[in-house]
């Protein structure tokens, strides 16, 4: 179990099991929100506190809701939109693990997504090779 809040405690999640991996992003979404996101079924995250949202506007279809704290404005965490429910059932959503101290994610994998390039459908390439926490740069 992970607890993770934001900068000034108003937003707390609560998280059923450490993630398999973080991503960290760059697409201009992630890119500007700041996130390192692992994904987790809604059922193993909880979240507690007031929070603001934000949807695209600049995609026809947008799949995240990205959710932050209204005081401090940090990003915490992302649902589905309804569509992207409606297409795939509520069965994902994102946990920002900037919230997470490094050392709660030792042993855990840091993999860098292509997401700028990445056309929405099939597996993510990869900007570079994935690093774990914990471990001594090569």
């Amino acid at each position: 179990m992970l607890n993770l809040s934001c900068l000034c405690g108003n937003v707390s999640l609560v998280l059923a099991r450490r993630p398999d991996h973080v991503h960290e992003c760059n697409c201009r979404l992630c890119a500007r929100s700041g996130a390192w996101w692992s994904t987790f079924h809604p059922d193993e995250v909880t979240v507690s506190g007031e929070t603001a949202s934000y949807v695209r506007a600049d995609k026809a279809e947008p799949n995240a809701e990205l959710h932050f704290c209204p005081r401090c404005g940090s990003t915490t965490h992302f649902v589905l939109t309804p569509s992207a429910v409606a297409r795939h059932g509520n069965t994902l959503m994102g946990a920002n693990m900037h919230l997470a101290d490094e050392g709660e994610l030792a042993g855990i994998e840091l993999r860098f997504p292509d997401g700028r390039n990445w056309e929405g459908a099939g597996a993510f390439g990869y900007v570079r090779p994935p690093r774990v926490f914990g471990a001594e740069p090569a």
